[in-house]
């Protein structure tokens, strides 16, 4: 077995931890496939001989990559129109598949991609190399060019933000279900108070229409403002929309479709027996790269 194909075995080994990095850092499910790509890349011009750790030295590299994409689309100011959601991971209700299953290792729920979008480029690296993947701050330092405690402030600046604005959603799956269906009935029978009754005081709605004009507002707050959306939406959406139950990023919610093209993808995020987050994606482009085959 010769030099090249070893270094290609050892590169597939760690493929699906550098994709699961690399859509942390990014939100993006076809950049992280780029960024795990230009790493392979980068490791087949490399003298690798005196690499002791090969999955330490290409989790430093995605990062070097990533964080050089985050600041790209800082430099060329990417602001889309409201709320950009990151890429949903759809999987049926059993599970995601083996591909997926360490994209979404740690309960990475869209909830948690949001705030990091709001992170600047080295606090979001620092902060998911080392809290979420345990990348010593001596590692990560160099990548942001400056000096472990440096990196370690990053890191803490990051927390912060996420502890205060990135709810953990409830780990039991059969009670996310049995809130968003009272949620789901409540909106479509028309009943204020029933959903009133399943959402947080404090719940936010996201939205994300891409550049599509906005039907409904993009962003909501409150658990009044958010039972009106949802009566609204329930009233506009009229007839002929299939609903479909799916895990979004591991957590419960529903895949909508109208004569067979994707129409929204929810996702719920329930803390504490309520709802705290609903996150909708209805960008009709971005609708139609979504792959929906795992949900037949």
């Amino acid at each position: 077995m010769n030099e090249n194909h070893l270094l290609a075995e050892g590169f597939e080994a760690h493929r699906g931890h550098l994709r699961a990095v690399a859509y942390r850092m990014l939100g993006s499910l076809s950049e992280a496939d780029d960024a795990v790509q230009e790493a392979w890349l980068r490791l087949s011009r490399s003298d690798t001989a005196a690499v002791e750790n090969l999955g330490g030295w290409l989790t430093t590299v995605v990062g070097r990559v990533c964080l050089d994409m985050l600041r790209s689309r800082t430099a060329r100011r990417e602001e889309p129109l409201g709320v950009h959601l990151p890429d949903p991971v759809i999987s049926g209700e059993t599970g995601p598949g083996p591909e997926d299953q360490a994209l979404l290792a740690d309960s990475v729920g869209l909830a948690l991609l949001v705030v990091l979008e709001t992170l600047a480029p080295a606090e979001r690296l620092a902060f998911v190399l080392h809290d979420l993947f345990a990348v010593p701050f001596d590692e990560i330092a160099p990548i942001v060019d400056r000096t472990p405690a440096a990196a370690r402030q990053l890191a803490s600046r990051a927390r912060r933000r996420v502890r205060g604005a990135a709810p953990v959603p409830d780990a039991d799956l059969a009670r996310q279900r049995e809130v968003v269906g009272a949620f789901l009935a409540a909106a479509r029978d028309g009943d204020f108070e029933g959903l009133i009754s399943v959402l947080d005081p404090d719940v936010v709605l996201r939205a994300d229409y891409g550049s599509a004009p906005a039907p409904a507002p993009r962003e909501v707050h409150g658990a009044a403002a958010v039972a009106d959306q949802a009566l609204t939406f329930s009233r506009l959406s009229g007839a002929g929309l299939l609903a479909r139950p799916a895990l979004v990023n591991g957590a419960v919610g529903v895949v909508s479709s109208r004569e067979g093209r994707p129409f929204s993808v929810l996702a719920f995020t329930v803390t504490d027996g309520r709802i705290v987050a609903i996150d909708i994606l209805a960008d009709p482009e971005r609708l139609s790269g979504l792959d929906l085959t795992v949900l037949d």
